[in-house]
């Protein structure tokens, strides 16, 4: 699965323990801790989804496919393990990270088309002069030490499409979980195999269960429990006449009989289910009003 990866530079370097990840952001915010109380920001994952918003109306005006964009989402994670938000104009960081993305994507874009989408999106924002985005480009790849190749959990959704046998609408769901991945901090914490699993489950769980996204909180705690007794429930599961139900069954039996990390798989689970929680509360209006206060305020918009 996701052939090269394991010898990767996203695997080397920018693949954390959530303990290093937590670390690394603290240290961030422990930088400058007057910037940090002076400008305090909402929770990272409503911060995400207002990027992504961004990114994806970007995207659209220029017709980008989806790899690009969700190399660009992780370019920006990274970036800003390294860089304090606070010292950055998240809508020049968004228009070159995306830039930059369709270059390694092998879609690239003018940078004159680029910055005149952006700037009418955000024209108090991006400024008219294209060597900003130039230079800012410059920036994005220093920060991540020029390590810009991306593997992406699509890959193996596709392969293992036919082997579990998944009809066409559990690859749309799993699709769109893979999406709404990028708006987390799982690109950094776990291998592109394991968030496509944990997609494929989640799109069987909410899809064909009428418990909905309990079910998928359920199945989470479920991928806990040892192999042995993930494989004895599996048999139970695969016996009943529900064919949805068999279908998750021979799937868990799948996994138990695997080499897959089932604790992996289960926390990434949770991770989106938990971004899902948080989608309830997030209000575009809010985000940018506070982007737009620290970017202004800072004079970071020149």
């Amino acid at each position: 699965m996701a052939a090269n990866y394991w010898a990767s530079t996203q695997r080397l370097h920018w693949q954390f323990s959530r303990t290093e990840l937590q670390d690394i952001l603290q240290h961030l915010e422990n930088e400058d801790q007057a910037l940090t109380q002076q400008y305090p920001l909402l929770d990272r994952r409503l911060l995400s989804i207002f990027y992504n918003q961004q990114l994806v109306k970007l995207a659209k005006r220029m017709s980008i496919r989806q790899q690009a964009l969700g190399t660009a989402q992780v370019y920006i994670r990274r970036f800003y393990t390294k860089v304090d938000v606070r010292n950055t104009n998240p809508y020049l960081i968004l228009t070159t990270a995306l830039y930059l993305a369709c270059k390694m994507e092998e879609s690239p874009q003018h940078i004159r088309v680029v910055v005149e989408h952006a700037r009418s999106l955000w024209p108090d924002f991006i400024p008219s002069d294209v060597s900003r985005l130039g230079e800012c480009e410059f920036y994005l790849i220093s920060e991540m030490n020029s390590q810009l190749i991306i593997h992406h959990p699509y890959r193996t959704l596709q392969e293992l499409q036919g082997r579990l046998d998944l009809v066409q609408d559990d690859v749309l769901v799993a699709w769109s979980i893979i999406n709404d991945h990028y708006l987390t901090d799982l690109p950094l914490l776990f291998a592109p195999h394991v968030i496509a699993i944990a997609a494929i489950f989640l799109a069987l769980t909410l899809k064909q269960s009428s418990g909905g996204q309990q079910a998928a909180v359920n199945a989470a705690a479920y991928l806990t429990d040892s192999r042995q007794t993930i494989r004895e429930g599996s048999s139970t599961v695969a016996s009943n006449d529900n064919v949805p139900e068999k279908r998750i069954g021979s799937f868990v039996k799948w996994l138990a009989e695997g080499e897959v990390d089932l604790q992996a798989v289960a926390e990434s689970m949770q991770e989106i289910i938990s971004l899902y929680d948080v989608w309830d509360r997030y209000g575009e209006k809010t985000c940018k009003d506070q982007i737009s206060h620290v970017v202004k305020a800072r004079g970071l918009d020149k």
